[in-house]
């Protein structure tokens, strides 16, 4: 059958719409899913514009977070049958990992990893397939893939906080706004939020986290945080902005004697981040999050029943739509306007 996808072709350039591939047979432990729905995410544009390190996949089918439905099933996948509704997620779950794809194209090779969504078919490893939680709106399941079970993830399962304790949440992109949505499931009020986009702490207010602010180029926003805090350091602290000056300031207005830093973002490759070895002896703790720790389909099932019943929170996410032959004005615009999510209609 031939498939539409979004091909990251050369480094830095704009994704090209291919309209011809094919897949092969479905081998054992893959899954053919009608992809319905993609979002972009922060590392995927850092994919897009080299920052990750050298390349040796290119040309390449991209996307780690999306939704669908099943269409066919190779040989040992017992997890999602045809029909099912699904979302899809770069982190590991049960089931066969499956490994990435071929695709051949006029004697040249365009390679696919164990998942990809910028496309209206797509081969995924079955560990990589989840159910959507009965209830949920397929399109918005998107968040399931990524900044759910990552953002929430750091507080539910890494940091598992106590009502007495301070967190402070550092850039509310997806990963940030899921942790506060987790934050605001378990119904903690000591959260403070800090983002450099006034849009982005307008959706902070929103959820009822008047502690919020905003950070202004060069300013200097100790003094701030001090009157909010009464002088005192976070217990917890959560950076997802994706760069390495912030991943620092973080640390540096954690506690000692047992406080921590949380990092789930990626800066680029190569870049580095400074830090005081008298914290570290003094009992600070610094930790890198991968996904949060999280078997996507628990994290679903937990944080699916606090959207349903709390609509508005889940419309908190989502701004505008696109169409997969546009993908490269909403990667544009991911990069460039206030948005924390746009979904691609396949």
């Amino acid at each position: 059958m031939n498939f539409k996808a979004a091909v990251l072709t050369r480094v830095n350039k704009p994704l090209q719409i291919l309209e011809d591939l094919k897949f092969s047979k479905l081998k054992r432990g893959q899954v053919l899913v009608k992809v319905l729905h993609s979002a972009i995410c922060r590392s995927q544009i850092m994919e897009i514009e080299g920052k990750r390190g050298n390349d040796k996949y290119i040309p390449h089918l991209l996307g780690h977070e999306g939704a669908g439905i099943v269409e066919k099933i190779g040989h040992g996948v017992t997890k999602v049958f045809p029909g099912d509704k699904v979302f899809l997620s770069w982190i590991k779950g049960k089931g066969i990992n499956s490994g990435g794809i071929k695709i051949k194209r006029k004697k040249k090779v365009i390679n696919a990893g164990p998942i990809t969504t910028f496309s209206n078919y797509s081969v995924i490893s079955e560990n990589r397939c989840f159910k959507i939680p009965k209830g949920f709106p397929i399109k918005k399941s998107v968040i399931f893939g990524c900044a759910v079970p990552t953002g929430a993830g750091i507080i539910l399962n890494e940091i598992k906080p106590s009502q007495k304790n301070s967190i402070c949440i550092i850039g509310l992109g997806g990963v940030g706004l899921s942790a506060l949505m987790a934050c605001k499931m378990l119904k903690l009020k000591n959260v403070l939020v800090i983002d450099v986009d006034n849009k982005k702490i307008n959706i902070a207010k929103k959820l009822g986290y008047k502690k919020s602010i905003l950070l202004k180029k060069n300013e200097t926003v100790k003094s701030k945080i001090f009157k909010y805090t009464g002088g005192k350091y976070f217990d917890y602290t959560i950076e997802s902005s994706g760069k390495s000056k912030s991943i620092e300031f973080a640390f540096s207005i954690t506690r000692k004697f047992g406080g921590k830093c949380f990092f789930a973002s990626h800066p680029e490759e190569n870049s580095n981040i400074k830090l005081k070895p008298f914290d570290l002896i003094s009992g600070k703790h610094i930790h890198g999050s991968w996904g949060g720790s999280s078997d996507p389909q628990k994290i679903a099932n937990i944080m699916s029943n606090f959207f349903i019943k709390n609509k508005k929170f889940l419309n908190l996410y989502f701004s505008k739509e696109y169409k997969l032959n546009n993908i490269n004005v909403a990667i544009k615009d991911f990069k460039h306007k206030s948005v924390v999510k746009l979904i691609i209609n396949n």
